[in-house]
């Protein structure tokens, strides 16, 4: 009898993805069954920011890797060892692949799992240098350690109606919420996110639920900016020749905010008149200078180990000039590292659940077909204040 049928968007090298018949997952692990997985029908699964670095052929993403660690779906089969899962659950992912066995995952360090990367600590669905496991911007998807990973909704019905709300809780949300959470955002804080992205909007959107008094993001782009202004936020157009303490000062009244958010990672521009030259440490170095002594600075945004189209040789390798005696100088805290979504995921269920946070809507939604997701990727790179959520089924109607 011959496998169900499978598609996935593909990487094809820089600029290039294509929608292709792929492998129908099965409940293994190379050469070895995997009873503790589960086997989903995707219904939804995001484009991600992180996803253009590769297709911008900015990391060594090989050729043929099924992109997608955002993952929202139906349980459709499940392994002889899963005990608390069933079929017919609609559940969320995170994008972390993660054991729950291991010393770091035991204490909630999710993204630093020991056992699912043969290279280095952390796993991830469709990413370079995490692990090899097949993405989820597909039809089908295997998702192993089940019990563990899988945060179920609790009512189907009412999920499926707030789902593209929902579906940002396999990374986005937690990821901005993160970012906020390690740079001590509370209430009453103002707050700097660099970056008005899908991330960096709900950075935004998540510094509003933390309660801070006042968020400024900052972007080149217009159309993102607009978007960060619909829901309250006030926006700074880094096109400016102005210093970055100026321009908050020009919000504030005082040069420098409580905490930032780096919400845009290696491939930052400068600012001002040379805004079109690239500089990765940009907004590391823009959040030292107008972060409050003692304060922190939350680094969601990502920076790689090697990036074959950065401009210079250092920063090929990842090294990249960074003015860390500043920070240094003013006792600053920097958080590294992916997030650990697991650790935020339920209560941001509930956020949503209870009509307190609309994350759709302020990361500006749009659904496509999954044989539409190149023209999303396109549309991405391309600047679109939006964030693309890819349908395989066509359950959105």
């Amino acid at each position: 009898m011959s496998s169900p049928a499978n598609r996935g968007v593909v990487y094809r090298g820089p600029g290039k993805v294509a929608v292709e018949n792929i492998a129908f997952p099965e409940l293994a692990l190379g050469s070895r069954q995997c009873q503790h997985g589960v086997i989903l029908k995707v219904l939804t699964t995001n484009i991600c920011g992180s996803d253009q670095h590769m297709v911008r052929g900015r990391t060594t993403a090989p050729e043929g890797l099924v992109l997608g660690h955002e993952i929202t779906g139906e349980v459709v089969e499940c392994g002889r060892d899963v005990e608390f899962i069933k079929v017919g659950d609609v559940v969320s992912v995170p994008f972390n692949v993660a054991c729950g066995r291991c010393r770091n995952c035991k204490r909630g360090d999710t993204h630093i799992c020991l056992n699912v990367n043969g290279d280095r600590a952390g796993g991830a669905y469709g990413y370079v240098d995490m692990g090899g496991w097949v993405g989820g911007q597909a039809e089908y998807v295997m998702v192993p350690y089940a019990d563990f990973q899988l945060l179920v909704f609790p009512d189907k019905e009412q999920a499926l109606e707030k789902i593209l709300d929902l579906t940002m809780l396999s990374d986005i949300f937690p990821t901005g919420f993160h970012g906020c959470v390690t740079a001590g955002v509370k209430p009453g804080s103002t707050v700097y996110i660099a970056g008005a992205g899908p991330v960096g909007l709900a950075a935004a959107v998540s510094a509003q639920l933390l309660g801070a008094a006042c968020v400024i993001v900052g972007d080149m782009n217009d159309q993102r900016l607009e978007q960060a202004r619909s829901f309250g936020c006030e926006g700074l157009d880094l096109k400016q020749d102005a210093s970055m303490s100026d321009l908050i000062e020009s919000v504030l009244g005082v040069p420098e905010v409580d905490c930032a958010v780096d919400a845009v990672g290696f491939e930052a521009n400068c600012h001002g008149h040379n805004h079109a030259h690239e500089q990765p440490a940009t907004v590391l170095n823009a959040t030292m200078e107008i972060t409050q002594a003692g304060g922190a600075v939350g680094i969601p945004g990502l920076y790689v180990t090697e990036d074959p189209g950065a401009e210079s040789e250092d920063a090929k390798h990842g090294n990249i000039s960074m003015k860390f005696g500043l920070g240094w100088a003013k006792a600053m805290s920097f958080h590294t590292g992916q997030t650990p979504a697991m650790r935020y995921q339920r209560q941001l269920m509930q956020a949503i659940l209870h009509e307190r946070v609309h994350i759709g809507k302020a990361v500006n939604v749009q659904t496509i077909s999954l044989d539409d997701a190149p023209k999303g990727y396109a549309a991405f790179d391309g600047g679109a204040a939006k964030k693309f959520v890819i349908d395989p089924h066509g359950t959105l109607g």
